[in-house]
């Protein structure tokens, strides 16, 4: 599985935003503490069964509190055929300390 920083993921989205999705696995609750503009929030849980709302053409990267998450739900799409999927080392954290810190820690 291919891994990727918090400021590489920043610089990819910036570079190529009509080709990247930065997908959300988190619970609803903790979007509320915090979130990063523009992405698409599908609780890890709720992943298998909206599968057709994520694109296959385009590249996923997936982020979490942490980055445990979203290695699974990465792992997840791999398996299913997603031909490009990343996982966000340091999850929102990791966003948040290097990329915006208006986004809080929790």
């Amino acid at each position: 599985m291919q891994e990727i920083t918090p400021l590489e993921a920043a610089a990819l989205l910036q570079a190529k935003p009509a080709d990247t999705i930065l997908l959300d696995v988190r619970e609803p609750m903790e979007l509320e503490l915090a979130s990063v503009q523009g992405a698409l929030h599908i609780p890890m849980n709720e992943i298998p069964a909206r599968l057709a709302e994520i694109d296959k053409s385009k590249t996923i990267i997936c982020l979490c509190h942490s980055g445990g998450r979203s290695a699974q739900v990465a792992a997840f799409l791999e398996q299913r055929g997603y031909p490009s999927v990343i996982n966000l080392l340091g999850g929102i954290h990791g966003w948040s300390l290097d990329v915006d810190d208006r986004i809080p820690t929790y």
